[in-house]
């Protein structure tokens, strides 16, 4: 019997170690991906006639989105989208028309994929308006589409923690699906996993979708959720310790009591050096 535990034991700490393994290689090839997002990069910019373009987007946060960075929204191009994992990220976007354009430009936030691969963002007609000077906002919006200069920028979402919403999806006690809002920082979540609480039984979750990560081993009782995000030059644990109650139910938002504020370093040289230099 004791020899019996000691290998359950063994196999278990092996278990962990093959887990923690691949999340440290998988995270260093997503490192490698996304390099350098924050420099400055030159494109274009259209933008949706109608903000309700971007409510069935694919990073599935359907009509809460409207809500999200007072409607600052954007559809980002595949290589910025990342198969999901650029859900949330934030994006500060400038024209370049110094006439009509500021120079703080507006941030946006990704919730759904470009496939149009004439401008790397399409935007909410609010978000591109807010790249103007004052008076000049429909000066901008006649552009329809804008030279424009962009990089990425951590999220701010004002002291809110990270939540976690019971997607309508989830069939208890069979199925869970999750999506994730107000991920602040300048990371991306790259891994889930879920026990129940008090319990080291972690199982994880995989990503259906943009922001939806689901799994079909679905712990009884009060459930807990650790996430993996790329923080630093690899990735670290971010453990929210009691997040859905034991009668959970679908279309409900939950609190995490977590924030996530880490900026991932870049993994090739430095190229921001905090000017922008409009032409």
């Amino acid at each position: 019997h004791l020899l019996t535990q000691n290998n359950s034991f063994f196999k278990s700490n092996l278990l962990n170690k093959k887990m923690s393994l691949f999340f440290l290689v998988f995270l260093l090839f997503v490192s490698s991906v996304t390099a350098c997002d924050r420099c400055v990069h030159q494109s274009k910019v259209a933008y949706f006639s109608s903000a309700s373009a971007l409510l069935s987007g694919a990073c599935g946060y359907g009509n809460l989105a409207i809500g999200f960075n007072g409607g600052r929204l954007a559809a980002a191009v595949p290589k910025i989208y990342n198969n999901g994992a650029g859900c949330g990220a934030c994006y500060q976007i400038r024209c370049k028309d110094p006439k009509i354009c500021s120079k703080h430009g507006t941030t946006v936030m990704v919730t759904d994929l470009n496939k149009n691969n004439q401008t790397d963002f399409v935007i909410s007609s609010r978000a591109f308006m807010a790249m103007a000077i004052e008076g000049k906002a429909k000066d901008v919006l006649k552009l329809g589409i804008a030279d424009v200069e962009y990089k990425r920028v951590p999220c701010d979402y004002k002291g809110k923690n990270l939540a976690v919403r019971v997607d309508e999806s989830s069939q208890k006690p069979y199925y869970l699906a999750i999506s994730i809002f107000y991920q602040g920082g300048q990371t991306e979540i790259v891994g889930v996993d879920v026990a129940q609480v008090g319990s080291s039984n972690w199982n994880f979750l995989t990503r259906n979708h943009g922001a939806i990560w689901d799994t079909s081993r679905v712990p009884s009782g009060a459930l807990q959720f650790r996430f993996v995000v790329t923080a630093g030059y690899d990735g670290k644990w971010i453990w929210a310790k009691s997040v859905l109650p034991s009668d959970w139910k679908n279309g409900v938002i939950y609190d995490t009591g977590v924030q996530i504020t880490d900026i991932a370093q870049e993994g090739c040289s430095p190229c921001d050096d905090g000017s922008w230099k409009l032409n």
